[in-house]
Parts: structure tokens; C-alpha cells; sequence
């Protein structure tokens, strides 16, 4: 065989994009924050589900395999601040919603929890990084179109919490 002919035909040659053929981001291609968000899901899905104590599952969630990989502090304000505040997220998002909070799967809920959070607690993170991020957990963890309903949720719920950041960004993209 030639070099030309080194891939079997018919096959287009596949490209490293860092995304599954899901188009969910390769756990290579994760940072430490995005892995820290995804052990937090999975921990707010055991309080949600379960009704499990935050401290066992935040115990139970260090232990999971690739924890170590991920943001810990970030981990932790996530799971605790969730928890802590989840009435005042609920609060939140629920009036954004088409539906009843209950009627919402647990992963878009957590998901929402951990969004509204960020944007009203983590002014480190850009409004539009706590979106695609939140997007992107949908995408890997929630039901078929769970990601729109997230985008859908945070993108109204963003102005209310990041006015002046919204309005900036919103601008400049315009131009």
C-alpha cells in the first residue's frame, strides 16, 4: 500500500476535536472546573433523587474515581452552595420556567442549580462560560433536548443576575 492508501476507502480520516461522536467534550479535553461541575451533578442528583445528607454524599463523590482530577475547592462551593441556597435557586429559576419545578428531570434541575449559582455567586466565571458549561452538562448527563430547555432557562436568567456583564458582552457582538 501506498501512504494514500493506508485508510480503507470509504472511510473519511477522523479528526481529534476533543469531542465524542455524542459531541460531548472527551474527558481528556476537560478542565478542572468543568470535572468539579460533574462530580457536583452527580452529588446534587443524590440530594435531589435520594434525599441523601450533603456531608455522605459529598464523602461518597471525593471517592469516585477521576475526583482527583477536578476542582476540588470548586467541588465543593458548588455541592454546598447548592444545597444551602437551593430554595433561594429554586426561587430563582422557577418563575423562568414552562412548567412546574417538579416536572423538571433531576439532571436539568441540578443543572439549573449549578448555573444560577455560578451566575450569581462566581462573578469569576464569565456569564457565557456558566452557559456553555451548564449546556454541556445537559448534553452528557440530561435527557434529548434537556440542553435547550438549560440555554433556554439561564439565557433569561442571566440579565436579571449579571446585568452590566450581559449588556457589555451582548454589545460588542453586535458591532
Amino acid at each position: 500500500m501506498t501512504p494514500s492508501q493506508d485508510k480503507p476507502p470509504g472511510k473519511p480520516p477522523q479528526r481529534r476535536t476533543g469531542l465524542t461522536s455524542t459531541g460531548a467534550r472527551k474527558a481528556s479535553a476537560k478542565s478542572e472546573r468543568t470535572r468539579a461541575r460533574e462530580f457536583a451533578l452527580q452529588a446534587l442528583y443524590q440530594k435531589l433523587v435520594g434525599q441523601n445528607p450533603v456531608a455522605e454524599i459529598d464523602v461518597f463523590t471525593r471517592e469516585l474515581s477521576g475526583f482527583s482530577k477536578a476542582d476540588a475547592l470548586h467541588y465543593t462551593t458548588l455541592l454546598h452552595g447548592c444545597a444551602e441556597t437551593s430554595s433561594e435557586l429554586d426561587a430563582l429559576v422557577s418563575p423562568l420556567l414552562d412548567r412546574k419545578l417538579s416536572e423538571i428531570s433531576p439532571i436539568e434541575h441540578g443543572v439549573l442549580w449549578i448555573g444560577a449559582f455560578e451566575l450569581k455567586h462566581c462573578l469569576d466565571v464569565p456569564w457565557r462560560v456558566v452557559l456553555n458549561e451548564c449546556i454541556e452538562l445537559a448534553k452528557e448527563f440530561g435527557g434529548t433536548d434537556g440542553h435547550k430547555y438549560v440555554n433556554a432557562v439561564l439565557n433569561q436568567l442571566a440579565p436579571q443576575l449579571r446585568p452590566a456583564e450581559v449588556s457589555s458582552d451582548r454589545g460588542q457582538t453586535r458591532k
